[in-house]
């Protein structure tokens, strides 16, 4: 009867157009891995329905899945434990870090946000140590307060500037020079981010990371990079990963957002950090065992997937000048800012909150599909100071731009439209 009843709920739910289904997008006469990588999504209403309408997710770039020369090199993945460093497939990976970032090492954690607290815990030997971060970065906003929740070590921050640098004077005035005074914490290191998350993906000058490396080496200092997004850098910068960690003693980047991997990060510095970090990452629980399968996919990101991310910064500045070219004067863009996937932007007229604009992308309103000849949905965040973030990523292909393109100028006319009528 449980199994007559399960049939027939699910035979329901497909009927009437509830389970959506993902289709990889196909770009004119594209057949190339990478190509097979967009999956802009049609929702399929069922039989005898209107047409499919389209989901076009700029969420962020996490939301990619893995496609399929990426999930063949899982599968066919050699494995072993890697807590006994017997994982040939992990090795590799971490070899290939280690080379391409200029490192003497690397380590293969679950997440970004465990490798920025291995890092910490590292670099910050004892309870009530003090690193010095930027007031918008991440480890400081999005990682619940770890590194103080966990490794007792107690953060400063500096003012965040809207290029994601700050302050070389304010950071120097943050450094505690009254150790071993019983008032002072002992600062021990600073924290960057690149590219920068909250301020829009912005990509931190190879000048300001030289300055800030020659200050912390005078004040024997350490400096770490949240580089979840280091090679979006890397590549608006035309530099390899080195250039730009040559000013850092440690990085955590990650394999999982526009790189396209389904989980992980890699953790990179010398060979003497990483055995400590090594021990760190058994203790937060992040020492996994056959992790090769898992290792295979974020070979496929370093060695595949790092020279299409220029498509996604072009995809991002096309949507950012479209939103400048409307004719209703609804958006506020600073191209300048929009340096790689991330767009940040803001609306300029007050009755249109970016948590309701953002509410219309991701509907499918009245009159849509006759005016654009089917329904899109775009989905978007609300973002830091009442702007909006959109994030390009290789599940978003151009045509899929274009689309998003469309919805946003639908949107904003229909907007127009009700202000005139109200008028």
């Amino acid at each position: 009867m449980l199994r007559t009843f399960s049939s027939r709920f699910l035979v329901k739910f497909l009927n009437h157009g509830l389970v959506a289904s993902s289709k990889p997008l196909r770009v004119g006469n594209e057949r190339s891995p990478t190509r097979g990588y967009y999956t802009g999504r049609t929702r399929d209403p069922g039989p005898g329905r209107v047409a499919p309408f389209r989901v076009v997710d700029l969420r962020s770039d996490t939301v990619t899945k893995p496609g399929p020369a990426m999930r063949r090199a899982m599968a066919e993945a050699e494995v072993g434990d890697d807590v006994m460093g017997e994982d040939p497939t992990v090795n590799e990976l971490q070899k290939i870090t280690a080379d391409m970032f200029g490192m003497e090492a690397a380590l293969f954690v679950p997440s970004g946000t465990m490798g920025n607290l291995i890092a910490v815990m590292v670099h910050c030997r004892e309870r009530g140590d003090e690193m010095i971060v930027g007031d918008l970065c991440h480890i400081h906003v999005y990682e619940q307060g770890n590194s103080a929740q966990l490794a007792g070590v107690h953060s400063t921050t500096v003012t965040t500037l809207p290029d994601g640098t700050f302050n070389l004077d304010q950071l120097e005035s943050k450094i505690r020079h009254g150790y071993p005074d019983p008032h002072y914490p002992r600062s021990r290191l600073i924290c960057l981010e690149n590219t920068h998350n909250i301020q829009g993906g912005r990509v931190l000058p190879l000048s300001f990371l030289q300055e800030v490396r020659a200050l912390a080496d005078e004040y024997g200092l350490s400096v770490h990079m949240d580089g979840a997004r280091v090679m979006n850098a890397a590549v608006a910068q035309d530099v390899p990963p080195s250039t730009i960690l040559q000013h850092t003693h440690t990085v955590s980047a990650c394999l999982s957002k526009g790189l396209g991997a389904p989980v992980g990060s890699m953790l990179a510095g010398p060979q003497d950090f990483i055995s400590k970090a090594i021990r760190c990452r058994k203790a937060l629980g992040g020492a996994t065992r056959q992790a090769g399968i898992l290792a295979a996919a974020g070979k496929v990101s370093l060695q595949d997937m790092v020279g299409r991310l220029v498509e996604d910064h072009h995809n991002a500045r096309t949507f950012a000048q479209a939103l400048l070219d409307c004719p209703s004067p609804l958006f506020a863009v600073d191209m300048a800012a929009v340096e790689t996937n991330i767009l940040r932007f803001r609306l300029q007229d007050p009755s249109l909150s970016p948590q309701e604009f953002c509410g219309r992308m991701a509907q499918v309103g009245e009159g849509e599909e006759a005016a654009l000849g089917q329904g899109i949905q775009v989905l978007m965040y609300p973002h830091f100071e009442n702007s909006i973030r959109a994030v390009w990523h290789l599940g978003i292909s151009p045509e899929d731009t274009q689309l998003a393109i469309q919805k946003m100028q639908f949107v904003a006319s229909q907007h127009f439209k009700e202000k005139v009528r109200a008028q």
